[in-house]
This record gives structure tokens, C-alpha cells and sequence, in this order.
């Protein structure tokens, strides 16, 4: 039996369990179990290695990488064409686009590298079509565009979301606040700092059994958590993605139906083809990698506004900045000065290498 037909049955059989207290620890096992098979999906076993595969193996550029990932004929491709110049085959039939195409955009001084994705199928994440490849990819993002068709949004969008969790992609969601140590003996223990409302811990000593964890020490301190969050946090492979949900084809409605469209949390509804409301799209992108602009300041001269040095925010330190222009000039660091919102005058501070910055500070540095 295959990995896809095991999950298929073990899907069939949650369906047709009615949730109670009796069927609590039966569930919490089947959802485990589920959790492990898509883990082999994810991660197959046996030679051959687990790259990507010919054609979507993409050397990275840029400061941050944005992946569109969509169903075919949404208008991945033109909307990757007329904001790249990169040419990425389009055209009014399906699957034109069947390899990874990479192109590079520039936005607020920082180059931002764009991979147009061959659009993925229902059943993606049970290995159909290139879907394992595809969202393989799609992992790999500081960002995703999901590209769907105006006129069918939600649908498309919950058949997509489902694909990409299938493959531990969690769309515009942190990182569960639950904490597990192993422990050599004791039991189960479990502690939570708020109410469990979504979870039961007969489903949590079941989830543990599963996964042989016979002595450890739980923590939760989520008020929302499910026990999807908890398998999440044993299998420690997912990863949290922030999502924009791109509802093409507005030129094909009316303002009415845009207006309602709006209501869409995270989204941002956009012409590809007639070029309409592309300036949102650019901003909420913007805001979304959270990119920290730095402007250079020589000794004795003005500010350059004109190239800023773009950071990560979290690896935005004067330490990072100077690795990001040479790794020599750490070496040769005495001091910078530092003006804009991380200094704490206006007339500028003296700072050290574990300054963290913000964006569109100016720095100026010192060497021995």
C-alpha cells in the first residue's frame, strides 16, 4: 500500500469518527499517524536524495525571494513578466509555465528575486502532478503570492491552503507557543498558563504515544492551540510563511463585488493585465518581508539615498550591515555613528557592532 493510499484511509476513518470524549485519544492517534505519513510525502526514504528536482533547483539573489504559487491559467506568468521583464511563458491554456522561472524586481532600493511556480493541482501534496516540487520551492520563500482568479477566490484559495499545509507550510501564522522536553522517566506532564479550549489532554497523551514520547514535559501556553499546533511542535519541520492572497482578473468584475472582495483578510485584489492597483500589491509586499533600509553616511559627507544597504529584520545589527558591504571591515570596526530611529538623540549616538537598526537609518563608521 502506498503512502498517499495510507493517508487516504486513515482520512476516511477520522471522517467517520464522531468527536467525543470517548474517541478523543483514538483521534489524537489517527492525527499523529496522519502527521507522519505526510512527513514521508515531504521527505521520502531511500536513494536518489531529496532535492528539488531538475528544473526548480533556483540559485537564490536578492535580499528576500517572493514564490507565486497558484492554480494553472490564474496569471502567475504575466504578472511575473511585466514586473521583472523576465520572460515567463503565458498563455490562455494550462501548465505553460513547467519549470521554475526566476526573475528580479527592484522595490524601495532593495532587489527582491521573483520565482514564478508551475501552477500546482488539487492533490499536490499527496505527490499529483510536480506538486511535491513546486511547494518544495514554495518552503524556501521569505514570502508567497498566492495568485488566484477573482471570480472563484475562497475555493481556490481553502483547496490551495489545504495543499500547502499538507507539505508543514503554514500560511501567515507564528510558531505555536507550546514547548516539550524529553524527559528519562516521570510520565506525561502537562502544564498550560491558559484554559485549553481546543484541546483535550487525553488527544495530547495519545499524540505522545504515537510518537513514543513516554516521559516529557509539556508546556502550553496558547490559548487557541489545537492538537494540530502540538503535532507541529513534535515534528519540528514546519515552517511559517507570510502569504498575500493576489485576487486577479479585477477588470472581469463589478465595484460592487471589488468592494466585497476587500473584506478578504491579507488579500489585495489587481489587473495583471490591465496593470490595475499593482502599487498595493507592492506596498503590502513590502510590509510583509519587513526589510530594513540602511543609508551610507562617508566621513565629512551627505547621506546616500540613493543605493541603501537592505537588511532582514531580526539579522539587522551594525554587525550584519558591515558584513553585508565586506566581511574585512569587522576586522577594522572601532565605532559608527548612528542616526535616525534606533538612536536615542537626534543629533545622532555612538554605537558598537551589536546595535540593532532600523529602517531608513543612517550610519556612519569608524575604523582603528
Amino acid at each position: 500500500m502506498t503512502t498517499a493510499q495510507k493517508i487516504k484511509d486513515i482520512e476516511d476513518e477520522m471522517a467517520k469518527t464522531q468527536k467525543n470524549k470517548a474517541t478523543e485519544y483514538h483521534l489524537g492517534q489517527l492525527k499523529a499517524k496522519l502527521a507522519k505519513l505526510r512527513r514521508e510525502l515531504i521527505t521520502p526514504s531511500g536513494g536518489g536524495g531529496g532535492g528539488p528536482g531538475i528544473g526548480f533547483d533556483v540559485a537564490r539573489t536578492g535580499v528576500a525571494s517572493v514564490g507565486f504559487v497558484g492554480f494553472p491559467s490564474v496569471g502567475k506568468s504575466t504578472l511575473m513578466s511585466k514586473l521583472t521583464g523576465t520572460h515567463s511563458e503565458a498563455a490562455s491554456y494550462e501548465f505553460t509555465t513547467l519549470t521554475t522561472v526566476p526573475g528580479t524586481l527592484t522595490h524601495n532600493g532593495a532587489r527582491i528575486q521573483v520565482l514564478d511556480l508551475p501552477g500546482i493541482i488539487e492533490g499536490a501534496k499527496d505527490g499529483k502532478g510536480r506538486g511535491r516540487q513546486v511547494i518544495a520551492v514554495a518552503r524556501t520563500c521569505n514570502l508567497i503570492f498566492i495568485i488566484l482568479d477573482v471570480l472563484k477566490p475562497l475555493v481556490d484559495l481553502a483547496i490551495l491552503t489545504n495543499e500547502l499545509e499538507g507539505f508543514g507550510i503554514r500560511l501567515n501564522k507564528r510558531p505555536p507557543a507550546i514547548t516539550v522536553k524529553k524527559k528519562e522517566s516521570g510520565g506525561v506532564h502537562i502544564t498550560n498558563t491558559v484554559p485549553l479550549t481546543k484541546v483535550d489532554p487525553q488527544e495530547i497523551k495519545a499524540v505522545c504515544s504515537e510518537y513514543r514520547l513516554n516521559s516529557c514535559a509539556i508546556s502550553v501556553h496558547q490559548p487557541d492551540a489545537t492538537i494540530e499546533d502540538f503535532i507541529d511542535v513534535i515534528e519540528g519541520n514546519r515552517v511559517y510563511v507570510p502569504a498575500i492572497f493576489v485576487l486577479n482578473k479585477i477588470d472581469a468584475i463589478s465595484i460592487e463585488e471589488l468592494d466585497l472582495l476587500y473584506k478578504i483578510p491579507n488579500s489585495v485584489p489587481i489587473s495583471s493585465k490591465m496593470w490595475l492597483n499593482i502599487d498595493e500589491l507592492m506596498e503590502v509586499m513590502w510590509d510583509k518581508l519587513n526589510l530594513v533600509r540602511v543609508y551610507t553616511k562617508p566621513r565629512g559627507q551627505a547621506p546616500d539615498y540613493s543605493s541603501p544597504v537592505v537588511l532582514r529584520r531580526g539579522r539587522c545589527t551594525v554587525e550584519d550591515f558591515c558584513n553585508a558591504i565586506h566581511k574585512e571591515i569587522v576586522k577594522q570596526f572601532r565605532n559608527a555613528m548612528v542616526w535616525g530611529t534606533s538612536a536615542k538623540h537626534s543629533r545622532g549616538q555612538k554605537v558598537g557592532l551589536d546595535h540593532i537598526l532600523e529602517d531608513e537609518d543612517i550610519i556612519c563608521i569608524f575604523k582603528k
